[in-house]
């Protein structure tokens, strides 16, 4: 498999500077939405970069250390829950994405993102369905974006112990259900995904 395939043919394309956006957190019920941007040197592909979700925390862990060490530059995105409830999901996770592709110190020329739907940028992008599992710059950065929202989880569970955090990170699992019944909703969760909690509130 070519790893640098979007990205070779991106500058075939005679564009320089790529950089690879995906996201981490659109499903859970708690926290924010992450983002992150990644621009690799030239022809570079990291070993054992793949779709965050093939790999193990650990090797997440290490690879991300791995990947800040070696990459041109790379930044951050986030999307509140409260702007997750009033602008939805689909149009945070945007929000997101061009916060994190903002945020880089070089401006790239080209944008490759994961998924099939394009986030209003004014840079020359293109979408690329399963894109973390096709591009080295997308999977860099969802190995960025899953870490940052996992450590940032983590926080949070520091603070509002009760519901568990650590063990779920926001997702809507059983074990997060029941912690929701016996405390009610926190100024952390996504209102407009408990819909149907609150209403039995």
């Amino acid at each position: 498999m070519d790893w640098l395939f979007y990205e070779n043919e991106a500058k075939a394309k005679g564009y320089n500077v790529i950089c690879g956006v995906d996201e981490a957190g659109r499903g859970p019920l708690a926290g924010p939405v992450f983002a992150a941007a990644v621009i690799l040197p030239d022809g570079h592909i990291i070993e054992g970069v793949n779709d965050s979700k093939k790999l193990s925390e650990k090797k997440r862990e290490m690879l991300f250390d791995k990947i800040i060490e070696e990459c041109v530059c790379y930044s951050v995105g986030t999307a509140s829950e409260k702007e997750i409830d009033e602008i939805n999901i689909l149009q945070a996770t945007y929000l997101a994405m061009k916060r994190a592709v903002d945020g880089l110190k070089i401006k790239p020329d080209y944008v490759l993102i994961d998924g099939n739907r394009m986030p209003p940028l004014d840079i020359p992008a293109e979408t690329i369905v399963k894109g973390d599992g096709k591009s080295a710059s997308i999977a860099a950065a969802s190995i960025i974006a899953k870490v940052s929202r996992d450590r940032y989880m983590l926080e949070l569970a520091k603070k509002y112990p009760q519901y568990e955090f650590e063990k779920h990170k926001g997702y809507g699992t059983k074990l997060h259900y029941e912690k929701i019944a016996e405390h009610g909703i926190s100024n952390i969760h996504r209102k407009s995904f408990l819909k149907k909690v609150i209403g039995n509130e």
